[in-house]
């Protein structure tokens, strides 16, 4: 009974948090979905590419991938370059996530750009137990996006219109991320130099390699920035 009291509490307080992911991911989720079935490929693909890659804007990714001539480097760099950024995901999360348990591997399994954006900002309320409100956050944003994406691949063959520009939907809701972390944000250093690497790099080294060297460029940014402006403060005086 207290376990079952437990995790209703982080429940009740994790979902009105994940309501904008549920926003987002219905509707991108959807066209997801849509665009795997109008590209000749049924919902039990967007089903287990949803459930087992879960990789968001890689699947978008992938859809080119899967209906091109096979490429394997070709693949493996796309990835790498599309998913670099959660390498930082996970360097900050080592706090977060430090001693949460057994759970660990799912909600590092599972861990994506929205998900990222709630944990990193929001703190359990009090009384509620920290693994149980990152688990249920993490868990009901992976399950927005395979029901949703699921949904859209089981009505694609129902619905007949011009799909042209449909993925746009990810680039965004990428944007309405950022836009809230830089509101609620009181500092906007990281932002900002997030900014300005990616500028820097897309200038360096063109739109089609510019991702890895501007989460480089980032991460020298900001750890140069915590070293000798809060970490080491005695250093720049």
């Amino acid at each position: 009974m207290h376990n079952r009291h437990k995790y209703r509490r982080a429940f009740l307080a994790a979902f009105p948090n994940t309501l904008p992911i549920l926003t987002g991911f219905a509707f991108l989720g959807f066209a997801y979905g849509l665009l795997m079935s109008t590209s000749g490929y049924g919902p039990i693909w967007s089903f287990l590419m949803s459930s087992i890659a879960f990789c968001g804007s890689m699947q978008f990714v992938a859809i080119t991938l899967l209906t091109s001539p096979f490429a394997p480097l070709q693949a493996f760099y796309m990835a790498l370059m599309v998913n670099a950024r959660h390498l930082f995901y996970g360097l900050s999360m080592l706090e977060k996530y430090k001693g949460i348990g057994r759970i660990k591997p799912f909600l590092i399994y599972v861990l994506c750009d929205e998900t990222f954006s709630i944990v990193n900002s929001k703190e359990p309320p009090q009384g509620v137990d920290r693994a149980a409100f990152y688990f249920f956050v993490s868990f009901l944003d992976y399950t927005y996006w395979v029901i949703a994406s699921t949904m859209g691949g089981l009505l694609g063959s129902a619905i007949q219109f011009n799909t042209k520009g449909l993925d746009f939907v990810l680039t965004a809701l990428f944007v309405v991320i950022f836009l809230e972390q830089w509101l609620e944000g009181g500092n906007h250093f990281s932002a900002s130099a997030g900014i300005t690497s990616s500028i820097i790099c897309l200038m360096l080294f063109g739109a089609g390699n510019f991702i890895i060297p501007s989460m480089l460029l980032i991460l020298l940014v900001l750890a140069f920035y915590r070293k000798y402006y809060k970490g080491e403060p005695s250093s720049c005086t």
